[in-house]
């Protein structure tokens, strides 16, 4: 493998491990400071925001921070990366998930090996996750289509921060982030039967996405012309 190549997948890998470590460890640090389950949340939201800011910026130059197996299949699809580096940056991203969280349970003196019983299976939640992985990735691919993306470490943890709270799933929008969490039987965890459908409604939030920004795109040089 490639130098440039082996250190985007590493910070791939270090990177989406570094998030799923933030979500679940101040998952578990506020739901132990605090029974006010909307006080938890917001610590939860804010640490997640603040650690996807920092290793946006950290990353962004090396493997460009994708952190997301949507995100990765979008910029294949756009040409914007190899099929062979995709290949290796998803398993790359699900294995540093899984890692993460294993991490952030040793942390905390829990049992290394969970599997979560947090059954998340109704139609409002899958709903909620197609709006939020929509929404991230519209965010993304605006901003890089208007080359602005020096705003995405501002703009994508802002979007996160706010989909925490406004959709009914709490924003998973990510496939490697939600196999992540179902090791750890805690306050952001998913129990294993409900990760099928978040990661299939993830995947329609995707094209979701492309088919917004596609529409936006074209409604653009219509007007020019």
């Amino acid at each position: 493998m490639q130098t440039n190549n082996a250190r985007s997948l590493f910070a791939e890998f270090l990177g989406t491990a570094t998030l799923v470590c933030h979500i679940v460890g101040s998952g578990i640090m506020a739901d132990s400071l605090t029974t006010d389950a909307a006080l938890a949340m917001f610590i939860n939201a804010i640490c997640v925001a603040a650690a996807l800011g920092v290793l946006i910026a950290l990353f962004g130059p090396i493997s460009g921070a994708h952190f997301n197996p949507v995100v990765t299949l979008v910029m294949l699809w756009r040409k914007s990366i190899s099929i062979k580096l995709a290949l290796l940056f998803i398993p790359a991203q699900i294995v540093g998930a899984i890692l993460g969280a294993i991490l952030a349970n040793v942390m905390f003196d829990q049992a290394a090996y969970q599997i979560s019983t947090h059954v998340r299976s109704t139609h409002g939640l899958w709903i909620g996750e197609i709006v939020a992985t929509a929404g991230l990735l519209f965010v993304i691919l605006i901003l890089v289509d208007t080359e602005r993306a020096n705003w995405i470490p501002v703009a994508v943890p802002a979007w996160i921060a706010s989909a925490i709270f406004f959709t009914s799933s709490t924003a998973f929008a990510n496939p490697a982030v939600t196999i992540g969490r179902a090791f750890s039987d805690t306050f952001a965890g998913i129990a294993p039967d409900s990760v099928p459908a978040f990661i299939l409604f993830q995947l329609v939030g995707a094209v979701v996405a492309v088919g917004l920004v596609a529409f936006f795109k074209n409604q653009t040089e219509i007007e020019m012309d």
